[in-house]
């Protein structure tokens, strides 16, 4: 058997050598045919010279007069059949026949090797051949196609599409700079769209020659046939770039971020309003560093916007450098927990005061502070909550947009057991490098994996390099990478970690939270560094006007939606000045839970088992993991091992299976009695 494959290889490898070898013969034939055809013209001119050699005026006059009307002929014909060429080729083909008929006509009459027949063939000869020589390689080189000097997008993309078997019927560039080329393609009408484009971007960059994630293609909204496409140079953002000053100091969290800079060098800008957001990345890809110290570290230079922090993991060790100019920061669950509570209960309240405002949305100089709440690690943070705690988050996420607030969901990897279905549907994408496509699927929005983003490609070698797709950015560049700027760099221009803390705290410290007015409100639930208190903006400061339109369609007041129920005691209520009944008498109520039960592996995986048993013998079909909070809040298990043991489960067969949407374990089907 290995025999027979070593065979089969050795045959497979002389039969490609072979191509490759009757490729480069064919190339050396289309060069050599110009100077077989100037040896047998020479060879047909000396023919009729010895055959007519004559003194008959008679004869060698109806010779001359034929000869001529071949010349003609072929001359004729050879314009005739050269109508698909263009002026210069028709030209440089029907003057060559027409030449060499003129010389075979001389040499029949002097002889081919006279004074002036000789030197013509010779010096003319050699210049025709020659000629035909460079258009051979000219059009190897494929220079001839039509705009390749004229139209750069035409000359590197339409190549590469015909290789990749999708010849495009035009290429247009629309712009061209020092590092990309813009342009559009019309592609088959009735037999391709933009979506074939992008399924094939790899394909056409292989035709070119280009280096993996050069091409960006994406789908024109006006023509199904045609697509628009940048091409830029991937290897250009190889290097960290130096973070130098922020953009806009002391305007508005209205006027756009600038991050980084994208693939073609352009600056990556966008306006963190009105929507949420997801960052996700491996482990030291720079979705901290990166993403969030440069999101965050312009933020805090706007006059406008307050941000709220929860990090429980890592507490202050990536976030700690912004402590300064941030207006909470919450490293423990019970802090994270408390601030979520405050802030959700605010949000009815901002959102009538937008209402008694005719807004249905906030706009810079409506008179509140926009509020950025940032959750690094997110995942640690919901798993910590209660289920009533993540519907009170789940209901902030959904209505806190229209109050004035957005919320920035930091994680590794977004799958259904690390972040709710709910959840990730509200969110704009910002993806730094990935281990695998799979993981990147759930980074990426459907757009950004249609147009062929590949976050794979850097893993966390290239730390800072990103995808994005929040509104505002062009469809053209989602699937186009960008790289955040880098803080710290050393002389070599490597990052330098030390450096980069050093830089970030001298940042915040230069934009003190302290020192920002914001509303009432804002200032009751902000908890300053060094304990200090925020200062309230005077009557009218955040209520300047710059002339913004607002045009968001949402019905006015659309938070009360999801705010009307989350009270978990309608019936209970109390005034700020209310006297505080006095306790019975008796044992003082406790004040932390009691500790929880310290089990083997061998003991939890039964008490889950059994678990489950009990909720097979109440008739449940399905259940979610808040089913096994008695575990949880009982036993030392948490609440994300319970949720990896059910996976198992669900991979192994023993549960039927999960629904994404409805965010259920599914039972097995029960036998029939």
């Amino acid at each position: 058997m290995a025999g027979r494959t070593k065979d089969l290889v050795s045959v497979e490898t002389e039969s490609s050598l072979s191509k490759v070898a009757a490729k480069e013969v064919s190339k050396l034939v289309t060069l050599a045919m110009p100077w077989v055809a100037y040896v047998l013209v020479f060879g047909v001119g000396c023919a009729f010279h010895f055959i007519l050699d004559s003194d008959d005026p008679q004869t060698i006059g109806w010779t001359m007069f034929l000869l001529a009307v071949a010349v003609l002929v072929l001359t004729g014909v050879t314009f005739g059949q050269s109508h698909a060429r263009g002026p210069w080729g028709k030209t440089h083909t029907t003057l060559t026949t027409f030449l060499a008929g003129v010389w075979v006509c001389a040499a029949t009459i002097n002889g081919p090797t006279t004074v002036i027949t000789g030197r013509l063939v010779l010096i003319g000869g050699f210049t025709i051949a020659l000629t035909w020589n460079i258009r051979t390689v000219i059009r190897m080189k494929g220079w001839d196609q039509p705009g390749a000097i004229s139209d750069p997008l035409s000359f590197l993309f339409g190549q590469g599409a015909e290789r990749a078997g999708m010849p495009a019927i035009e290429a247009t560039t629309t712009k061209a700079t020092a590092h990309k080329v813009e342009g559009e393609v019309q592609l088959e009408q009735g037999r391709q769209v933009a979506e074939d484009l992008q399924r094939k971007v790899g394909y056409v960059e292989s035709g070119i020659g280009l280096p993996p994630g050069s091409i960006t293609a994406s789908i024109d909204p006006d023509h199904a046939d045609k697509a628009k496409v940048t091409i830029s140079d991937p290897r250009v953002m190889k290097r960290p770039i130096a973070w130098v000053a922020p953009s806009r100091p002391g305007l508005s969290i209205a006027d756009p971020l600038n991050i980084g800079l994208w693939q073609d060098l352009d600056e990556v800008e966008f306006a963190l309003l009105g929507f949420h957001l997801q960052v996700m990345g491996q482990s030291g890809a720079g979705k901290s560093i990166g993403g969030a110290w440069n999101i965050l570290a312009e933020v805090v230079t706007r006059y406008d916007v307050a941000v709220f922090v929860g990090d429980i993991t890592k507490g202050r060790q990536t976030l700690g450098p912004l402590e300064e100019s941030l207006h909470r920061f919450e490293t423990t669950k019970a802090g994270v927990k408390a601030m979520i509570r405050e802030l959700q209960a605010r949000v009815k309240e901002r959102t009538d005061y937008l209402a008694s405002k005719n807004l249905t949305k906030w706009k810079q100089g409506c008179g509140l502070t926009y509020w950025l709440i940032w959750f690094e690690e997110f995942p640690d943070i919901y798993d910590c909550l209660s289920d009533k705690e993540q519907e009170l988050f789940l209901s902030m996420l959904k209505a806190i947009r229209s109050a004035g607030g957005t919320i920035v969901l930091s994680l590794q990897r977004s799958d259904y057991s690390q972040m709710p279905t709910l959840a990730r549907g509200q969110l704009g994408n910002m993806c730094f490098g990935v281990q695998t496509g799979g993981d990147a699927s759930f980074g990426l929005s459907e757009p950004q994996q249609d147009a062929g983003a590949r976050p794979e490609l850097w893993s966390n070698k290239q730390p800072g390099m990103a995808y994005l797709d929040v509104p505002g950015i062009d469809d053209g560049r989602i699937a186009m990478p960008l790289r955040t700027y880098a803080w710290g760099l050393d002389d070599k221009g490597d990052f330098d970690d030390e450096r980069a803390n050093a830089a970030m705290r001298a940042h915040s410290a230069q934009w003190p939270a302290a020192a920002k007015p914001v509303d009432a409100t804002t200032a009751a639930l902000s908890r300053l560094h060094g304990g200090s208190q925020a200062a309230t903006a005077p009557v009218g400061l955040l209520e300047r006007d710059d002339g913004q339109d607002d045009d968001d369609e949402e019905v006015q007041n659309v938070a009360r939606e999801y705010l009307d129920t989350d009270d978990p005691d309608p019936d209970v209520t109390a005034d700020i000045d209310d006297e505080i009944p006095e306790l019975d008498e008796g044992e003082p109520p406790l004040t932390f839970a009691p500790p929880a039960q310290s089990m083997t592996p061998e003991q939890r995986g039964a008490a889950l088992m059994a678990r489950l048993q009990e909720l097979w013998d109440e008739g449940a079909r399905d259940f979610s993991s808040g089913a096994f909070k008695p575990l949880w809040e009982t036993t030392d298990i948490s609440r994300a091992w319970i949720q990896k043991q059910l996976r198992r489960l669900v991979e192994a067969g023993v549960l039927a299976g999960y629904d994404e949407a409805a965010q259920r374990y599914l039972m097995p089907n029960r036998p029939e009695v």
